[in-house]
């Protein structure tokens, strides 16, 4: 399999699973890596997810030894059909989704890695957007992952350079929340995970949708949409778990309902 997909208790871990090709994306891990987000999604029991690569480095992008030669029409379809569904699919996930990254995550890679709400970062973590050196702009969505942490200024820097950052500079620049050893990456990753899946996680999938949203709204606008979404959120199973276990001076034991 080019995908390796296990659930440990509450937590999906995907791994992609071409490390001879430092996990480039073929057609076989397309459709695998499709059929695990959408099990991820729509699956009660998984409550987070990390993701992460097998082998020495997390994503190369797209497998370029198998790209063909396609006109404008042909080119955007395939984007559209087989790639975009993929960061849509990851971004839509309304549970802590977490990207354990060591060595190359450039190209498409980097963007799987920007569509998950956390990054944790091995110390040969290596981040690039190589479009230039192939005609290319970015693809994956990269561009409005990077404008939405960085702004403008150093989104269009790392671009049109296509210059490598390695971990320590993505750690201050915001990219990643965490700098580890390599042999701590995943560790740490699952151990993030294992905490989000305790929580919350229908509240939780709902602020990420918030998140999402703000980015898009006014003030006024936003506060209206937050309106409707906590009084929904006071009638959940947790909420009322949550009362009880802080008048009980307890750790609550949420269901993610």
């Amino acid at each position: 399999a080019s995908v390796n997909f296990t659930v440990d208790g509450a937590v999906a871990i995907i791994e992609l699973n071409r490390p001879d090709k430092l996990n480039a994306i073929n057609e076989e891990m397309r459709g695998e890596l499709r059929a695990a987000l959408d099990q991820t999604r729509f699956d009660d029991r998984i409550r987070a997810l990390v993701l992460t690569g097998a082998g020495k480095g997390f994503c190369s992008g797209a497998d370029v030894g198998k790209m063909e030669a396609r006109d404008a029409s042909g080119s955007r379809r395939h984007l559209q059909q087989n790639y975009y569904p993929i960061i849509r699919g990851l971004h839509a996930v309304e549970k802590p989704t977490i990207a354990a990254i060591k060595g190359a995550a450039v190209g498409f890679g980097w963007s799987l890695a920007l569509a998950c709400d956390i990054a944790v970062a091995g110390a040969s973590a290596r981040f690039a957007q190589l479009f230039r050196g192939v005609g290319l702009a970015p693809d994956g969505g990269a561009i409005w992952f990077l404008m939405q942490r960085l702004g403008s200024a150093r989104a269009k820097e790392l671009v049109f350079s296509a210059r490598f950052v390695g971990a320590d500079e993505a750690s201050m620049l915001g990219l990643v929340n965490a700098v580890v050893p390599d042999d701590q990456v995943l560790d740490r990753a699952l151990a993030m995970a294992r905490d989000y899946a305790e929580g919350p996680t229908f509240a939780l999938g709902l602020a990420k949708q918030l998140f999402h949203q703000a980015q898009n709204l006014s003030l006024d606008d936003f506060l209206v949409l937050e309106g409707l979404v906590q009084p929904q959120l006071m009638g959940t199973a947790d909420h009322a778990e949550g009362r009880v276990a802080f008048a009980e001076k307890r750790r609550p034991k949420f269901e993610g309902r």
